[in-house]
């Protein structure tokens, strides 16, 4: 089995395991200034939602529609998915998993301290992370959320990657995310949501060797369409 993880900017990612693609919080070219590749250049099996602020769904609907992707989102977001023409859609919430078929398997939805809203103005229920458990490896995407101290429960068992936001003034900042490391204690991290717009600038770089000295987790910085295999 293979797990190859693609980063496209901002905090919008894909898996691609051993050809089963994993859409984490559709947001693309021309919205979203980091990204260089479209929707329409993507392919989706599953599309799993952490939150409906526009940097996170934007592309959402029309990547599901013409895919035909397997949304997992919480109810609300279903629901409000369901009412723009998306079929296929599959509701959770907070501390709840699912096991979809395999290669995805076990997802469960994990909390995160964020906003809630949508792009209309519609209420999107409690934003959310999620984590993976995909034949024995066990990802983390923490979603936009500040640090708290219960991700130390997401580490039972060990975990192969995290993948956080650093950037600060919407989420976690830098501090913050090497604490959070402290309690997770993952193997790797990816970090994201920084520099695509002023507010949320951070030297990445200087992070990822703070990560290297002050923890035992490999730091792992991607630009744009880059990728990291598990």
């Amino acid at each position: 089995m293979s797990i190859k993880l693609t980063f496209h900017g901002h905090a919008t990612f894909s898996l691609d395991i051993d050809g089963t693609h994993v859409v984490v919080d559709p947001f693309f070219a021309p919205n979203n200034p980091s990204a260089t590749k479209s929707a329409v250049d993507v392919a989706a099996d599953y599309i799993l939602q952490t939150h409906g602020h526009g940097d996170h769904i934007a592309d959402t609907v029309s990547l599901a529609k013409r895919t035909g992707a397997l949304v997992i989102a919480n109810f609300e977001i279903v629901n409000w998915l369901s009412a723009k023409g998306v079929t296929r859609v599959h509701g959770q919430h907070l501390g709840g998993g699912f096991k979809h078929p395999d290669p995805l398997g076990y997802v469960k939805m994990t909390t995160a301290f964020h906003g809630s809203g949508l792009p209309d103005g519609s209420y999107g229920g409690m934003p959310a992370g999620f984590l993976l458990n995909i034949q024995g490896k066990k990802i983390y995407f923490t979603g936009d959320t500040a640090l708290f101290s219960d991700m130390a429960l997401y580490a039972a068992g060990g975990l192969d990657l995290v993948i956080m936001p650093v950037g600060d003034n919407y989420t976690m900042g830098p501090d913050d995310a090497l604490l959070a490391l402290d309690y997770l204690k993952p193997k790797a991290v990816i970090p994201c949501h920084y520099n695509t717009w002023p507010p949320i600038t951070q030297d990445v770089q200087a992070w990822a060797n703070r990560v290297r000295k002050e923890t035992h987790t490999e730091p792992v910085i991607l630009n744009a369409e880059e990728s990291y295999s598990l």
